[in-house]
């Protein structure tokens, strides 16, 4: 297991053929010439230069590294945040460490931020959470996150199964089932966004309580067996956890299972009619809050736009759909007749639907493919039932989803671990709710 503290490269930027910043301090180009102050980055004559406010050119080559003298940070504007997702936007961000940008053999440009692993943290824990949220889930969350990112390093080196089709594969059969890893991470260890861990630089990094969470928890993990566990998280579970193999690989974990979230026992779904009862009904749990003040405390402000977690709908007319499908699977269905759910898992959420058409009928799954697939960005989760209205002709006009919960459902629920701090539970109790037979040990 881990020993020392570790640096990590995080992704900021991707894709773009220029970019734009800003030094706060001196920082070395490749080691040489010194520069401070608005910089922007572009491709010129398949070089990658950087020029400074003036539009003098400082440096040029395919990989250029920037170093702090002193400490200095640096700003990156206009970073994408909530990539695909329905609270996608544009920011400024600020971030400590240093800074790399990486010419890519498709002609894009790539900013890496390479930064200690308890400084990345401290970001982290401060973008998936307002950095007002209470002491002891600040503290669940850091060793959490902690957790997970050293499993999942150490997944790279070991991995369980890769996903049987990549995202852009066809369907030549009549299933599509995929998962999604970091496949597609090839030249650095984690994104900023939600595909791996939110990463905000300092932008929002407002409170004491932020950095006494990951001083306090610093080289503590979730440990399972003499490996540091794989330690998952997602906003709400919606009353019921997931597990891991419904979401990702075939493989089954034993601290990622179905708990029940909430200080009473809620059994698994088993059958179609309790997953109808269920996700249609409003059960005890931890992370069935309404409760406004809660909510300003420990979301971030762009989550709290998000008001309909636990339980939402989703309506859409046939034709929508119909346009929606052919633009997210690359298919044509024809006329879509039904979506009929073929195996979920026990908190509800699908792990195969069946889409049927006048043209064509396929089983798409897992968890993630499914959100994709039904949503311009993605569904707030996969545990919903649907309700189609039909004409005379017994065509479907619409499709009304009725879901519950937010993310895959998998490990620690956000807004249930929340509703736990605030009702006085520690960090270590929390942790042991969600990951059931894991230890926490300091490792370094």
């Amino acid at each position: 297991m881990i020993q020392n503290e570790p640096a990590i490269a995080v992704g900021i930027i991707e894709g773009r053929t220029t970019a734009r910043g800003s030094w706060q301090g001196e920082f070395t180009l490749n080691g040489e010439s010194v520069a401070e102050g608005d910089f922007s980055v572009s491709i010129v004559e398949g070089e990658m230069v950087i020029h400074d406010d003036g539009g003098s050119p400082l440096i040029g080559g395919r990989e250029i590294q920037c170093v702090p003298v002193n400490g200095g940070r640096f700003v990156m504007r206009d970073v994408i945040i909530g990539v695909q997702f329905h609270w996608e936007r544009e920011e400024d961000e600020t971030f400590d460490g240093s800074l790399r940008f990486i010419l890519r053999e498709k002609g894009s440009i790539t900013v890496i931020n390479d930064v200690p692993l308890e400084s990345y943290l401290m970001s982290v824990i401060s973008s998936e959470m307002s950095a007002e949220s209470p002491l002891e889930l600040l503290k669940a969350h850091a060793i959490t996150s902690r957790s997970w990112l050293v499993a999942m390093l150490d997944r790279e080196r070991n991995p369980h199964e890769e996903s049987p089709l990549t995202p852009m594969d066809d369907a030549h059969g009549e299933e599509v089932i995929r998962w999604y890893t970091r496949e597609d991470h090839d030249i650095y260890d984690v994104c900023a966004d939600d595909h791996c861990q939110r990463y905000q630089g300092v932008t929002k990094i407002i409170s004491d309580a932020v950095a006494e969470a990951i001083q306090s928890t610093r080289g503590v993990f979730l440990v399972y067996e003499d490996e540091v566990c794989d330690a998952r998280y997602y906003k709400a579970c919606g009353g019921l956890t997931e597990e891991f193999q419904n979401a990702w690989e075939n493989v089954e974990i034993p601290y990622l299972k179905c708990i029940s979230d909430a200080p009473v026992e809620h059994p698994p779904l088993i059958t179609e009619a309790d997953a109808e009862r269920w996700i249609l009904s409003s059960p005890q749990a931890y992370c069935n809050t309404e409760d406004a003040d809660i909510l300003r405390q420990i979301l971030p402000s762009f989550d709290q736009e998000t008001i309909d977690f636990f339980r939402w709908e989703v309506r859409y007319g046939r034709e929508e759909l119909e346009r929606l499908l052919k633009e997210k699977a690359g298919m044509d269905f024809g006329t879509l007749q039904d979506l009929v759910p073929i195996e979920r898992g026990p908190s509800g959420r699908m792990v195969r639907l069946k889409i049927v058409g006048s043209s064509r009928t396929i089983v798409v799954g897992k968890d993630l493919e499914i959100r994709r697939w039904l949503s311009p960005s993605h569904l707030y989760s996969s545990a919903f039932v649907v309700q189609a209205e039909r004409g005379s002709d017994g065509v479907p006009t619409s499709f009304l989803l009725r879901g519950a919960g937010w993310g895959h459902g998998v490990g620690l629920c956000q807004i249930g671990a929340a509703v736990m701090a605030v009702r006085g539970f520690s960090a270590d109790s929390i942790l042991k709710h969600y990951f059931r037979g894991a230890e926490i040990q300091k490792l370094y």
